[in-house]
């Protein structure tokens, strides 16, 4: 992830913590509630694509992979914004991370 993109996430888990502070909502309920917007998100991510591929005899198929897509985009949009919430230091944790849990796939890579 570039710079930018952490910018705009940090953003808008200012965003989220200003109004559910508004609300008397403050850690660690608010990360509560984080971690289940991610559950919520993933669950519409599951009718897309269960909608795309027509598994539901009674609905058909209601949506298309585009809305699948646009659906595991909330789920990672929504995991990276809990994160910001979470921790000060999200990006840097999550490239450390990404750099621990892709190490068991990947083959080292030079400089």
């Amino acid at each position: 992830m570039n710079s930018v993109s952490w910018d705009t996430v940090r953003a808008l888990a200012a965003h989220f913590d200003a109004s559910a502070a508004e609300r008397g909502v403050r850690p660690p309920q608010s990360h509560v509630i984080q971690v289940l917007k991610i559950g919520e998100e993933f669950g519409e991510a599951a009718q897309a694509v269960i909608g795309a591929s027509g598994s539901n005899p009674r609905k058909g198929r209601s949506h298309s992979w585009d809305d699948v897509h646009d659906e595991v985009c909330d789920v990672i949009i929504t995991g990276m914004v809990t994160l910001a919430r979470m921790r000060p230091d999200a990006a840097d944790y999550f490239a450390r991370q990404l750099a621990l849990k892709s190490a068991r796939f990947l083959p080292e890579q030079g400089p």
